[in-house]
């Protein structure tokens, strides 16, 4: 056989779907044995969705085992237990034999997922003003928080949203996701049914208000737990009883106030969005800038304006560090 005729075979290989046998066990991280009973389904993600090629359900010793026939790309095994699925990639060239997915217990005790980080970025322009909301939740390391009827995490919404809002999530381990947020009985209160697995989980909001004369921005935190800042691009204030400035970020020269109540209310002036000043300005130098900053948020500024990129659409996927001194 020629080269060329050898390349064509090996071309159609590649193209022809394949046939793998996929199998591993479930393992229950809260009491630490396999999970028996647990439902393990192959699933193809693509551009009409997430398509399940076939399910199984786990033996007594959590193993379980699929043969089918699938296209060529990435699958993922997902595992339902207690109603929460849990997810594992399986890449191209990855061995598809000895999979572990891990599955934890899960409850409706709120007290189990906790804020560590909240932050809210302004953006003034001429006619509206984007609004974005980062929430970092610290999940137990041995449950997941579930909880349906309530819903696992739930927000403050200015009325001059008119409830339009983009809701964001980035899961440990997964790829963001886009959830609804339904209305409370609360005024202004949504939630959002999503599980907080063990490990960090990121909601992120987006949403604009109409610009006023003045404009003022008022909202609510709802969770008594973590710390909470805002954030101003560079050529725009924000004045309150309910705030105080606590640094400047040096490479977007934003400002960071702290948010003192859980009710408040900020009067914005000027205009600006969250640009790093040397890409606004078409200098790189390729060495770092640095800038003084109060000790009280030095541990946490640069997770804060990471985390704003983040939810602007500069960056999908975060790592989450906090510089201490």
């Amino acid at each position: 056989m020629s080269a060329g005729a050898r390349a064509l075979v090996f071309s159609m290989a590649l193209l022809a779907p394949c046939f793998a046998a996929v199998e591993g066990v479930v393992v229950n991280g809260t009491t630490g044995e396999p999970q028996p009973n647990a439902i393990v389904s192959l699933v193809q993600p693509g551009q009409g969705g997430m398509q399940t090629l076939a399910s199984v359900r786990t033996d007594a010793q959590g193993k379980f085992h699929i043969d089918k026939e699938a296209p060529p790309g990435p699958q993922l095994i997902q595992a339902l237990y207690q109603g929460v699925i849990y997810t594992k990639p399986v890449l191209p060239g990855m061995p598809a034999g000895g999979l572990r997915v891990d599955v934890f217990d899960a409850t409706s005790k709120s007290s189990v997922a906790k804020v560590s980080q909240h932050f809210i970025v302004l953006q003034p322009g001429a006619s509206e003003m984007t609004v974005s909301e980062g929430i970092l939740f610290q999940g137990d390391p041995k449950l997941t928080f579930s909880d349906p009827t309530n819903g696992s995490f739930r927000f403050y919404l200015p009325p001059e949203a008119k409830g339009q809002v983009q809701v964001t999530i980035n899961a440990p381990g997964g790829m963001p996701i886009q959830r609804p947020a339904d209305k409370t009985k609360q005024e202004n209160v949504y939630k959002v049914d999503y599980p907080i697995k063990p490990g960090e989980t990121r909601f992120d909001l987006n949403y604009t208000v109409p610009v006023a004369s003045p404009l003022v921005f008022a909202s609510k935190i709802l969770h008594s737990e973590g710390a909470s800042d805002l954030v101003a691009p560079q050529g725009v204030t924000l004045k309150g009883d309910d705030i105080e400035l606590a640094g400047q970020e040096p490479t977007t020269q934003a400002s960071i106030y702290r948010i003192k109540n859980t009710s408040f209310k900020v009067e914005v002036e000027g205009t600006g969005s969250l640009t790093p000043a040397a890409e606004a300005s078409g200098e790189d130098n390729g060495a770092p800038t640095l800038k003084e900053v109060k000790p009280r948020i030095y541990d946490r500024l640069y997770w804060v304006l990471g985390m704003a990129f983040a939810v602007l659409g500069l960056g999908s996927v975060l790592l989450y560090r906090t510089a201490r001194s």
